[in-house]
Order: structure tokens, then C-alpha cells, then sequence
């Protein structure tokens, strides 16, 4: 491997960009694809997350494009992305790597005006960065050709080909010349989905800097179980974050949605400084959220798998798995937002009691069993139920011999005092106890009970409780241990 980007055959405009951002020596994807790129060959490039796959396709193409000149809406190369997060990085990238350049670069994403974009597809674009939605979008409204196009790349994927972008992929590479070289980068490529790629690609180059679905060895890796019950699983996530001394800023992400943005209000609620990122903020949001984390102004940042996926954020020190991913190639992916480009970093997963089968196929993709770790700080109380044996009774919600969990609402002092309530009604005479207690045994109710009265059938009278309010009751429901009952309770009723 070549010890510096000279020696890589990139031009002298793009290799006094890349000393004046502070790089010297290329990475092993970075060394192995761009001569590759530049003899103009299609590459499927597989490595770990963070070892500098973008820089492997942006440096070429700034070196290939200094030759030609853009057309009005006939864009020179096309990058496509996965996300409007990493279309905006790939954006920033040939901004900081081509500066000495005079290129036009366009970003087709949504949640940005349509005018904005159309006056600089009007004015020519060198490179193209979209997702394939709004690019589509804009081709249907003619303000594209992309017959000029020369370099496809196809970012992270395994992920564009796996979530539903495939008859898009595939109708823009109709759009396409055939004559094109086409790029393909991500960290993982499971089989299923390489074959998928002789579709796109000719004779491609296959580069793989390490194996498929690793983890990087910087990253240390733990698991904590949890229980199941939300509030003890932000209760356990808050212990974690405030037990790790060398926390400077982590990415915590969740499964679903709503989830993100209930966590992230809950931090907020215990004093942490936290913001939330999902698919379903508005593209304004999502930037300023992820700007603030970027310049250190959010510790935390709870996110759905949208930032999962090649976000560079060199000095997140920490990644929490509040729930562990569902498909297993997404560990890789999220533990790979920190120990970027040799830096060291935490991955800490809670596991709920669920959870196992999730981890049993995280473990055995990446080949290596995660150490169990204990929850840090205070230890967590025992659940109040062991489960569906019985064995262990929650006092809040008790059950009965059967197994029933009580339903509907009682009053605090039937919370507090069953037993006690249960002896004293046994102990009363027959005549005493009122006319509803019978309810609570089936099998000595009427065989039928006598129509109601007009009057009272047109709603005159009180509503009913509902049976599921009165079955375990100990009385009747809406009335105190001491109140008295209604006249009308104790009527006693005719049977026909």
C-alpha cells in the first residue's frame, strides 16, 4: 500500500486539497480503489464503516472531472445515496476536496425547494448527488438528461438494493448510457444481494479491505440486559450514560420512530442535552439537529437507522443500541458511527428479554460473542413478575386463583387493603350484604332478568358499569368502602 496520495496517479489540485484538510496517508480501501477508479473500472468496494470509503470515489472522480466542461441539466456523474444525511456528507466532501476545482456540484434532495435545485441543474452540473426519489422526481418533470451521465456510484448498497430502492435503481440505470462506469461501495454485501449487481455492473473489480459484516477493533463492545418495561430501560440507558467517565458525545438509536422522539424528550427531562433525528422531521430539522451535534452543541443524539448508515462524525465517543436491531447487518453499520479512522469507542446494546435471538444472529455475523456487562451504578430493582407461572404476584395488579389479572380501575383503598375488605363482607350476615354481591358468582345469577321499563330504556336511568369493571370487584363500582348504596341497587326484580 502506497504511504501517501501521491503515489495514487490523483492530480496535483486534488492532492494539495486532501494535505490541506490534514491527510497524509490513504486507507487501505482509499489505496486499493482509486487507481481502479481512474482507470476508469467498475469496483464493488466492501470495508468496515469509517475507514474512508467516500474519499475513495470522491478523490478520482474530482481528478476525472477536470476534463469536460457540463451542459445545461446533462449532469456529468450521479451519486446515489440512501438518505438525505449522507447525500448532504457526499455535498461536503467534494466541497472540501475540491476547492481548487471550478466545478459545479448539485444535491437533489427532499425537503428543499424544487426552484433552488433547477437553477443549478439549469446552469450545468459536474456531479449530481440525490436520492433516488427526487432525482426521479425531477427527470418526470423534465428538468434532467441523463444521457451524459459517464460514473454511476451507488452508495451503502447493500442498503439501496435491500429496503425497497430496487425498481428505482433499476429504471434510473435504463436512463443511463450504457457505456458508463458504475461504483459500488457499502460495508456489507450479503450474497443475495451481490447477485443483484451483475445487473449493474461489467467485469467489476471486487475489493475487499477486510471481511464482510466485521466489526473494528477500537470499538469495545458490551451488552446489558434490561427489562422490558420502558421507564426501567430509560431508568437502566440514563444509569449507563452517567457511569461512562470517558462519554464526551454518543448516538443512541432506537427501532421505531416514535421511540426516538420519546426518548430524546425524556433525556431532556433528566437534565441531559439531547435531540432527536428520524425519517419523519422535516428536512430542516434533521439538518439543524444534526449540525448541533456535530459542533458539540447535543451530547446526545437519539436516531432511527437514518443516521446508521455512513454519517462521519469522527469523535463520537459512544454508540447505545436502546433496542437491539432487528436486522442484524444494521449492528454493524450503527456500532460504526464511533472508533472511526482509528479512534477508540464504546458500543454498549441493551437486551430485553426478547431480544435473544436478535443478538444470537448479531453474534454470529460478526463472529465474536459480545461480554455481558453489568447496568453500571445502582443495581436494578427485580422485576415484580417472574412471568406467566404465577410464582411471583405484582402487588399493583393482583391476580386471582385462576390466573385472571384483575381489569378496570379500583380505588386506592382496594389496592391497598383486598384481604381485609374480602374478610369483613364474608363476615357479614346474608342479609346485610347488598344486593350486587351475587354478580361475583355466575352460577347463582337469574335465568333472566325482567325488561326494563320504557322510561328507563330510553336512558333515563344510570349507565351501566361495564362487566369488566364489577367482575372483581369487592362492591359496588363508583362507591367508596363506606358509602352507602343507592336505593335503586337494592330493588329487587321480578322473573318471569
Amino acid at each position: 500500500m502506497t504511504s501517501d496520495f501521491s503515489g495514487l496517479g490523483l492530480s496535483d489540485k486534488v492532492t494539495e486539497a486532501v494535505a490541506a484538510a490534514g491527510y497524509t496517508k490513504p486507507t487501505e480501501i482509499q489505496a486499493q480503489a482509486i487507481p481502479h477508479v481512474l482507470q476508469k473500472r467498475d469496483i464493488i468496494g466492501i470495508a468496515q464503516t469509517g475507514t474512508g470509503k467516500t474519499a475513495s470515489f470522491v478523490l478520482p472522480m474530482l481528478t476525472l472531472l477536470e476534463s469536460g466542461r457540463a451542459r445545461a441539466r446533462m449532469p456529468r456523474t450521479l451519486i446515489l445515496e440512501p438518505t438525505r444525511e449522507l447525500a448532504a456528507q457526499v455535498h461536503e466532501n467534494f466541497e472540501k476536496y475540491g476547492k481548487n476545482h471550478k466545478l459545479s456540484v448539485a444535491l437533489l434532495i427532499g425537503g428543499v425547494s424544487f426552484e433552488d435545485q433547477n437553477r443549478v441543474l439549469d446552469r450545468g452540473a459536474d456531479v449530481l448527488i440525490a436520492t433516488p426519489g427526487r432525482m426521479l422526481d425531477q427527470f418526470e418533470r423534465g428538468r434532467i438528461l441523463l444521457t451524459g451521465v459517464d460514473i454511476l456510484v451507488i452508495d451503502e448498497a447493500d442498503r439501496m438494493l435491500d429496503m425497497g430502492f430496487i425498481p428505482d435503481i433499476e429504471r434510473i440505470c435504463g436512463l443511463l448510457p450504457a457505456r458508463r462506469q458504475t461504483l459500488f461501495f457499502s460495508a456489507t454485501m450479503p450474497p443475495e444481494i451481490q447477485k443483484l449487481t451483475s445487473r449493474f455492473l461489467r467485469d467489476p473489480v471486487r475489493l475487499e479491505v477486510a471481511r464482510q459484516n466485521s466489526t473494528a477493533e477500537t470499538i469495545e463492545q458490551r451488552l446489558v440486559k434490561v427489562s422490558g418495561k420502558p421507564d426501567e430501560k430509560r431508568e437502566t440507558l440514563r444509569r449507563l450514560i452517567r457511569a461512562e467517565s470517558g462519554l464526551t458525545n454518543a448516538i443512541i438509536f432506537c427501532n421505531r420512530k416514535r421511540d426516538v422522539a420519546t426518548l430524546a424528550r425524556s433525556l431532556e427531562r433528566h437534565g441531559f442535552s439531547a435531540g432527536a433525528l428520524h425519517g419523519d422531521m422535516d428536512q430542516k430539522s434533521r439538518m439543524e439537529t444534526l449540525d448541533a451535534f456535530k459542533a458539540d452543541r447535543l451530547t446526545l443524539l437519539v436516531a432511527s437507522d437514518v443516521a446508521a448508515r455512513g454519517l462521519d462524525i469522527p469523535a463520537v465517543s459512544h454508540v447505545f443500541n436502546f433496542d437491539a436491531p432487528t436486522h442484524a447487518e444494521d449492528y454493524v453499520h450503527r456500532i460504526g458511527r464511533t472508533g472511526r479512522a482509528g479512534r477508540s469507542g464504546v458500543s454498549i446494546t441493551l437486551m430485553g428479554p426478547s431480544d435473544g435471538k436478535y443478538i444470537d444472529a448479531i453474534q454470529k455475523l460478526i463472529q465474536r460473542d459480545i461480554p455481558l456487562a453489568d447496568a453500571g451504578g445502582e443495581a436494578q430493582a427485580p422485576a415484580p413478575s417472574r412471568g406467566e407461572d404465577g410464582s411471583e404476584e405484582n402487588a399493583l395488579a393482583p391476580r386471582g386463583r385462576r390466573g385472571r389479572a384483575r381489569r378496570g380501575r379500583t380505588s386506592d383503598n382496594e389496592t391497598a387493603e383486598p384481604p381485609a375488605r374480602r374478610a369483613a363482607s364474608e363476615a357479614r350476615p346474608e342479609a346485610e350484604k347488598p344486593a350486587a354481591e351475587p354478580r361475583r358468582r355466575p352460577a347463582e345469577r337469574p335465568a333472566a332478568a325482567a325488561p326494563a321499563p320504557e322510561k328507563e330504556r330510553r336512558g333515563e336511568r344510570p349507565r351501566r358499569a361495564r362487566s369488566q369493571d364489577i367482575d372483581d370487584a369487592d362492591g359496588p363500582v363508583g362507591f367508596g368502602p363506606d358509602s352507602p348504596v343507592p336505593a335503586f341497587l337494592l330493588r329487587s326484580s321480578r322473573i318471569n
